[in-house]
């Protein structure tokens, strides 16, 4: 399978470039800036410097050795990507975006967010780069992440509600795109995963590609030998195509996307796109979107902020046409009942987008031979969704 998309922006029939007649300058000006960058050694050497020095990089990979005997399987092991610096994978394609508007001459970036992951991560790169940063996070992700928007603010980003639609993440990034339409000459979008118009597909796929590059050396050296299986949620899909991306090759390692199943099957209860979606059109690409018979885009449900978009990644759509890549649904109960076994066994709380990977391993770790190893990847803490947990519990802080 070949590991970038065509000169258009493809994956198969997926991706492209669909966006009006004002965006097209700006991203072939994109495209141009971020080729040029990655064959440039002094940006690939300020990049690594980065992820090193103040990003945490690389992640450890963690035995995870009570959860493995408490399931009474295949060996688990965690990427541990809530070890990053602000908590969460984002930070890894956050400070290479703003690393290039900043190479590109924006003084100023935009971005959205769902679960606030995304929006500390950029903010926390344009700090440290002395860059303006605005955020669009949708009022309904605001109350569930109100942690996130005061740390957003505390790095000096401005945060802008948006109350329009279902109040999430879909409309962060309409907005997104009507500011940057506006102000094209002076800032840069910095989209936060795998999806949009190209080049930010594959861009943020290989931003984020040194998760997958440092976990296939350390689960050759820790268990010995290549995992049976690579588990990571998907939203929009960066944390998944990230670590997805160096096994890809490896047709014996088994690759599973965990999407939102929210808490049915019905269209509107879920953000499960392949196995509710059609192939359409939302936000610069073509993928798999939930929608009804119309085409008009449906509204979505998941307790993670961080998965609930009704579209997916359009190379997330090309590996599971192609079977490369299995995709299942896990649902909010479950996911919730993940967030507190990791907890109680390992002493590491998930980020809620996490524990719906954690839920399908637990799931299928015992259906496997404790000589095989599952590897998931940890995508963020769970700090963030400490007090929405304990809201949908009924307790009181």
């Amino acid at each position: 399978m070949k590991p970038l998309p065509d000169s258009r922006g493809y994956f198969g029939p997926y991706g492209g470039r669909f966006v009006p007649e004002t965006l097209m300058a700006p991203l072939e000006e994109l495209t141009q800036a971020w080729q040029e960058a990655r064959r440039d050694r002094a940006f690939r050497r300020e990049l690594a410097e980065l992820l090193s020095t103040y990003c945490g990089r690389p992640t450890p990979l963690s035995f995870a050795g009570r959860l493995t005997k408490h399931l009474g399987g295949a060996a688990v092991y965690l990427k541990r990507e809530d070890l990053c610096h602000t908590g969460a994978h984002k930070i890894n394609n956050a400070v290479g975006q703003c690393l290039l508007a900043r190479r590109m001459g924006k003084a100023r970036v935009i971005a959205e967010t769902g679960a606030g992951q995304h929006g500390v991560a950029v903010a926390t790169a344009a700090a440290l780069l002395g860059l303006h940063c605005r955020v669009y996070m949708g009022t309904e992700d605001e109350r569930r992440q109100a942690l996130n928007v005061y740390r957003m603010k505390l790095l000096g980003a401005e945060v802008v509600g948006v109350d329009a639609g279902s109040k999430t993440l879909k409309d962060a990034i309409n907005e997104s795109l009507r500011d940057w339409v506006s102000s094209v000459s002076s800032t840069h979008y910095v989209m936060g995963s795998v999806m949009g118009p190209h080049p930010y597909p594959v861009m943020v796929r290989e931003f984020q590609s040194v998760i997958g590059s440092e976990a296939l050396l350390q689960i050759r050296k820790q268990h010995r030998s290549l995992p049976k299986m690579i588990v990571a949620c998907v939203g929009g899909g960066s944390n998944a195509a990230g670590i997805f991306s160096a096994f890809v090759p490896y047709r014996q390692v088994d690759l599973v996307g965990v999407e939102a199943g929210g808490r049915g099957t019905r269209l509107g209860e879920h953000a499960a796109r392949f196995s509710g979606g059609t192939p359409g059109v939302l936000h610069g690409t073509r993928s798999y979107v939930l929608q009804d018979q119309h085409g008009l885009v449906a509204e979505t449900h998941s307790v993670s902020a961080g998965l609930d978009y009704p579209a997916v990644g359009p190379e997330h759509a090309w590996w599971h046409d192609s079977r490369r890549v299995t995709y299942v649904r896990v649902s909010d109960e479950e996911a919730l009942d993940a967030f507190h076994l990791l907890s109680e066994l390992e002493g590491i709380v998930p980020a809620l987008e996490t524990a719906h990977a954690l839920a399908y391993v637990s799931h299928v770790a015992p259906r496997l031979g404790p000589g095989q190893a599952i590897l998931v990847n940890l995508s963020g803490r769970g700090d963030k969704d400490v007090s929405e947990v304990a809201r949908l519990e009924g307790v009181t802080l």
